[in-house]
C-alpha cells in the first residue's frame, strides 16, 4: 500500500470517485486518442448518471478530456473552458450491462481524424480501470508506465513486440492481449516497471502488424 491509498488524491472535489477518478477517465481517453480531442459523446452509467450532475462528474470528465489532472483549479469551470477550445460535447445516461456502478463511455474525435471509443470506471479515491477500447475488452489502470498497442492479430506480432520492449531492457510487469475475434484486431497491453523509452515507441510503428502505439505514462512520471 502506498500514501497515495491511504491518504487519497490531490483533487479538486467534492468526490474522489465522482470527480477525481472522472478526471482521470478523461484524460486517459484524450491519451489514448493520441491528440487534441474536438468533439466528445459522453455516457454516463449508474451511480454516474444519477448523482454525477451533483458531484460534478460531468466537468471532471470534460477537464480530463482537456488535459487537466485532479488537482486543476479550472475542473468546476469545464464547461466553459470546452467551449473556449473548440471541444463540441454532449451527455447522455445509458444502461450498460455488468459494468462497474461508476462508468463512462467516450466516443472521442481528434482533430487530425483519428477516433476512439473507451469505456472506463471509477474504483474509489481517485483510481480507475479501462474496461473496454474501441468494443474490446481491457484492464488496466494506467497507474504504472504503460504500453498499448493495437496490432493484427496474427503469429509474431507478440514476440516482435516483447523483443522491442526487451532490446532496450524495458522490464514487463503484466502482459495482457485482447483481440475482437481470430485473426482480426487486438490490443496488447504491457504494464511495465520502468518507463518506456522513446525507443521503443518510435520503434514499434515500423514493425509489420502494429497499427498504433499508446504510451502511458505512471502517475510518478507526470
Amino acid at each position: 500500500m502506498n500514501i497515495f491509498e491511504i491518504l487519497g488524491p490531490v483533487m479538486v472535489g467534492p468526490s474522489s470517485s465522482h470527480t477525481a477518478g472522472a478526471v482521470r477517465i478523461g484524460y486517459m481517453a484524450r491519451k489514448i486518442l493520441g491528440e487534441t480531442p474536438v468533439k466528445a459523446q459522453i455516457q454516463l452509467h449508474g451511480s454516474f448518471a444519477a448523482t454525477g450532475s451533483g458531484h460534478g462528474t460531468d466537468r471532471a470528465l470534460l477537464a480530463g478530456l482537456l488535459g487537466m489532472e485532479p488537482d486543476d483549479s479550472r475542473i468546476p469551470y469545464s464547461r466553459q473552458v470546452a467551449h473556449e477550445s473548440g471541444l463540441a460535447f454532449s451527455f447522455e445516461n445509458v444502461n450498460l450491462r455488468d459494468a462497474h456502478p461508476n462508468t463512462a463511455v467516450l466516443t472521442v474525435w481528434g482533430k487530425e481524424g483519428n477516433q476512439v471509443k473507451v469505456q472506463a470506471s471509477s474504483l474509489g479515491g481517485g483510481r480507475i480501470m479501462v474496461n473496454q477500447i474501441d468494443g474490446i475488452r481491457v484492464d488496466f489502470t494506467g497507474e504504472k508506465p504503460t504500453l498499448i498497442v493495437q496490432n493484427e492479430d496474427k503469429p509474431g506480432v507478440l514476440a516482435d513486440i516483447c523483443y522491442a520492449r526487451y532490446s532496450q531492457d524495458v522490464n514487463i510487469a503484466t502482459l495482457q492481449l485482447y483481440r475482437n475475434q481470430k485473426g482480426g484486431y487486438a490490443f496488447t497491453i504491457a504494464e511495465t516497471d520502468t518507463d518506456i523509452s522513446e525507443d521503443v515507441i518510435q520503434a514499434l510503428p515500423h514493425m509489420q502488424g502494429i497499427l498504433k502505439v499508446i504510451r502511458i505514462a505512471s502517475e510518478e512520471e507526470k
